[in-house]
């Protein structure tokens, strides 16, 4: 599955960011959005949003999809985002796997499809919201030319930074490249704010870095061909984990952050940014929800704000190029077939505001797009619309265990038990032993 999908001019914020949602296929009428079903239904739900608003958007849209499907019944399971995958992958290997769920795509989604584990929806989606989302829209959601993923949201990824701690720290422009970001780093330290919230212990959030380098060092054909490349060859990949191993030996993290979690409590990366422990953290576009579930108040950090990860000197990436993905919900494959109706019901525009707002993050029709009032948003989305290609996360487009593997070579780095070059070599076995 090709991991970089190039944008093209006129497309929605939405257009690069679908990553991954399967539909079940359905039988009369299960391409709109309000077809009924026939006999009692019963549907098991996973999902990821542990936030109360997350929580809460869930339980009005079943309850209000089960007002217009009598007979039928969605059970609701929330999982912590850090262990969905596993206990998804454990699931499906059982036979247990639940009807909806969360998706995540690239080699992740290939896995399950090679399987029979989820449906081919290309032809049940409602007109309309194809219409409304566009043809870009299911990009990431896509395998051989098959659409298996009803994207919710967009998910650029950047720094997500206060900016009341720059303002403290004197920075007065944000950072465009490497240079500019190690002096905003510098001025914070010397301010007495630690600059970059990391949850390495989760090694996910430690391997964006890793990633983000590589988006940057390597030019798009590169990257392009990772999900393939047992190599690694060009000379891009040991550049990127030198870059990172440079950047780490300025102390630029957290204190503790190789123990320190990505989403849970005042104490994990997002948290700290939420209570100005922190200045910044790199994350996808999820990161103002998160946050807004760790402030005192609950509400979204009211000077919260994004930029772009910096370019590097020489880099042969465009330095316009965003590292993307998207939320998106999948129906088993032998899920019943009211439960694509469930996918085309979420994605109209009215409850994927909802959702939008309830995890403050890009919706992914275009027609939900006036709903993102938020500044960081905003922002972040207008670069996502100019980028001239996304890339999914690497470890999403590699699968669930090489992918997690390889973000352990990057903790390793970090946790100064590799050099680059080890590191590097660490991933080639990983990859080809995959």
């Amino acid at each position: 599955m090709k991991q970089v999908k190039k944008l093209a001019a006129g497309l929605a914020i939405v257009a690069a960011a679908s990553l991954t949602l399967t539909g079940c296929a359905s039988d009369n009428n299960s391409g709109n959005a309000g077809a009924t079903s026939t006999g009692p239904v019963t549907m098991e739900f996973w999902h990821n949003g542990t936030g109360d608003k997350s929580v809460a958007y869930w339980e009005e849209a079943i309850a209000a999809f089960e007002a217009e499907h009598e007979g039928v019944t969605i059970t609701v399971t929330v999982v912590q985002n850090e262990e969905l995958d596993g206990k998804l992958q454990t699931a499906m290997q059982a036979g247990n796997a639940p009807d909806i769920f969360l998706q995540r795509g690239g080699g992740k989604m290939a896995e399950m499809v090679e399987n029979g584990l989820v449906m081919d929806i290309t032809d049940k989606i409602d007109p309309d919201i194809k219409a409304a989302y566009g043809d870009g829209a299911f990009g990431f959601d896509s395998l051989d030319g098959k659409i298996y993923a009803m994207p919710m949201s967009a998910q650029p990824e950047g720094l997500w930074y206060s900016q009341d701690l720059f303002d403290q720290a004197g920075i007065t422009k944000n950072p465009t490249d490497m240079a500019s970001f190690n002096d905003a780093v510098s001025k914070l330290k010397a301010a007495g704010i630690q600059p970059v919230a990391l949850g390495a212990q989760d090694a996910w959030p430690a391997a964006h870095w890793f990633y983000s380098f590589a988006l940057r060092e390597c030019s798009q054909e590169v990257v392009e061909g990772l999900a393939t490349d047992k190599e690694l060859a060009d000379d891009c990949w040991l550049r990127a984990f030198t870059d990172l191993d440079t950047l780490n030996k300025t102390n630029p993290f957290n204190d503790g952050f190789l123990t320190t979690v990505a989403q849970q409590g005042a104490g994990s990366a997002a948290g700290l940014v939420a209570n100005h422990q922190a200045a910044m953290d790199l994350m996808g576009a999820w990161e103002p929800g998160v946050i807004g579930d760790l402030t005192p108040d609950k509400e979204t950090l009211p000077d919260l704000r994004w930029f772009p990860f910096p370019a590097v000197d020489g880099g042969e990436g465009d330095p316009d190029a965003i590292m993307a993905g998207s939320d998106g919900y999948s129906c088993s494959g032998d899920a019943p077939a009211v439960c694509v109706d469930f996918l085309n019901f979420i994605a109209q525009k009215e409850w994927d505001e909802k959702y939008a707002t309830a995890y403050s993050t890009i919706p992914a029709n275009s027609e939900a797009m006036d709903v993102v009032e938020d500044p960081a948003l905003k922002a972040a989305g207008q670069a996502f619309t100019k980028a001239p290609y996304s890339v999914l996360w690497f470890d999403t487009s590699l699968g669930q265990d090489v992918g997690n593997a390889v973000n352990q070579q990057v903790v390793a780095l970090l946790s100064g038990s590799a050099t680059p070059q080890q590191a590097l070599d660490a991933t080639r076995a990983v990859l080809k032993a995959g």
